[in-house]
C-alpha cells in the first residue's frame, strides 16, 4: 500500500476529498490515453497519477465556495 505524505500537495486550502477525486480522475485519463495509444503503463495508474501531483505536474483547483469550509 502506498503511504505518502500529501501535505505539500494539499497546501492551505485544498481538501483531501478534492485531492482523492483529482488523483482518481487523472488515473482514469492515464489509462484511457494508454489504451488509445496501444501502450502499456509502467506502474499502477493511481500511483502514477499521485506522483504527477507530488511532482507538481498537476494541481488541484477548487472553487472558492468550498475553500472556506
Amino acid at each position: 500500500m502506498l503511504n505518502v505524505d500529501v501535505r505539500p500537495v494539499l497546501g492551505r486550502h485544498t481538501s483531501r476529498y478534492s485531492l482523492v477525486t483529482a488523483v482518481a480522475k487523472h488515473a482514469r485519463d492515464l489509462v484511457e490515453d494508454a489504451e488509445g495509444d496501444h501502450r502499456t503503463l509502467l506502474g499502477k495508474p493511481v500511483t502514477l497519477s499521485l506522483n504527477d501531483f507530488l511532482d507538481k505536474r498537476y494541481a488541484v483547483l477548487e472553487p472558492e465556495e468550498i475553500r472556506d469550509i
